[in-house]
């Protein structure tokens, strides 16, 4: 039976239908792919730019923690290296293909690219960010971005069919590092404290970081040489051993710790085993102050150990006074301090006995952070991701 003109018409129409809906659903198609790579991609280069803004912001950290402890140098000259860092380490990652500079910023302006201030608490992540005193400046902030001022839009492809040619992307990262310490407890990672059981007078330590005493040792990254960098020198071995007011060891751990003991603290720090002895940790009171039972004076027996980590940094406390003479002084702790042994002679007579030191900057895991300046020097936790 042959269709009817009428029902011909209707399917010529319904045809025309299809065609125009098809080509309207094949813009929307287009648009949806368009909308699926191109926001894909800017995904994909959003997380460059982060991991970009947070090396620069950790090897900046680092920089300026490591330029910090150079006696020659100010604040001032250790945030101009870490900015330097920070730009090299931006300058060498690529995002969305591109290379990405960002503005040196020497100035320190608030909203600049390489930002240094201090976070009163780096233990939370809502502390305050403060450009105010150059002399506190603990963290510093990177931003990277790629915008119409700064290394251009990060580049649309398919959305260019409708007149989008980009989008505008930043990212910044705040790191920092903790130049107070209260105190240490275990690591997360279950790992030691290179903390020594030698306490050095608060005194002699003060007067050898206003530059007293000599410098007849160098560091040179590797080894030990007779020569000078800088960095005074002084003899922890105590010459009138005996007296109340020595040095000597501390307790950290079992009172009375015996040679065995400090022996294996010397060569590979204080355990978590010795640190449940004192509650866990080892920290100031309210009035800045930690007690630790010790014994005046140094052992030869240890003279090997000492030896074995020359060169090696440590942390050692300081003592603002000490009661009691032999296995009975009583240290009062207000200080911990980066140090690195230089030279050893344990044996011989009295006087030519030594134990040289010298001040070293080193980073160690389980420090507790203060919100008190003063409470330690040469001493810093590892770089963190502060945001």
């Amino acid at each position: 039976m042959r269709r009817s003109s009428k029902n011909h018409s209707a399917l010529r129409e319904r045809r025309g239908t299809i065609t125009v809906l098809s080509a309207f659903m094949s813009i929307v198609v287009l648009g949806m792919v368009a909308f699926c790579v191109d926001i894909g991609y800017v995904l994909s280069a959003k997380e460059e730019m982060q991991r970009t803004a947070d090396a620069a912001a950790l090897a900046a950290a680092w920089e300026y923690a490591q330029q910090l402890t150079d006696p020659l140098n100010t604040p001032t000259d250790a945030a101009c290296s870490a900015r330097a860092e920070a730009q090299a380490c931006v300058n060498a990652n690529h995002v969305a293909g591109k290379a990405i500079a960002v503005d040196a910023n020497a100035g320190n302006l608030p909203d600049g690219d390489i930002t240094f201030g201090y976070i009163n608490d780096v233990t939370v992540g809502g502390g305050t960010f403060s450009t105010a005193d150059p002399n506190l400046y603990n963290a510093v902030r990177v931003r990277v971005s790629r915008n119409d001022q700064a290394n251009g839009r990060v580049p649309f492809y398919f959305a260019r069919v409708f007149g989008l040619t980009g989008q505008n992307l930043e990212a910044e990262a705040t790191a920092a590092i903790a130049r107070n310490m209260r105190g240490y407890r275990t690591p997360a990672d279950g790992s030691n404290i290179k903390l020594l059981p030698y306490a050095l007078d608060l005194e002699t330590w003060n007067a050898m970081m206003a530059g007293a005493g000599p410098d007849n040792y160098r560091w040179t990254g590797t080894t030990i040489e007779s020569d000078s960098d800088s960095f005074r020198e002084m003899n922890l071995f105590p010459q009138a051993t005996g007296s109340p007011g020595n040095r000597g060891t501390v307790d950290i751990g079992s009172s009375n710790n015996s040679t065995s003991d400090i022996a294996r603290q010397i060569l590979y720090g204080v355990t978590a085993e010795d640190l449940a002895h004192h509650g866990g940790k080892l920290e100031f009171d309210a009035c800045g102050e930690l007690e630790l039972n010790g014994d005046t004076g140094i052992s030869a027996g240890v003279k090997d150990e000492l030896a074995e980590i020359k060169g090696q940094p440590r942390v050692i406390p300081i003592f603002s006074k000490v009661e009691g003479p032999g296995n009975n002084a009583q240290y009062t702790i207000v200080k911990f301090v980066g140090i690195r042994i230089m030279a050893v002679k344990l044996t011989g007579s009295q006087q030519s006995k030594h134990l040289t030191i010298q001040a070293a900057p080193i980073d160690v895991r389980g420090g507790i952070p203060s919100t008190n300046t003063g409470t330690s020097e040469y001493v810093y936790s590892p770089a963190i991701l502060y945001q």
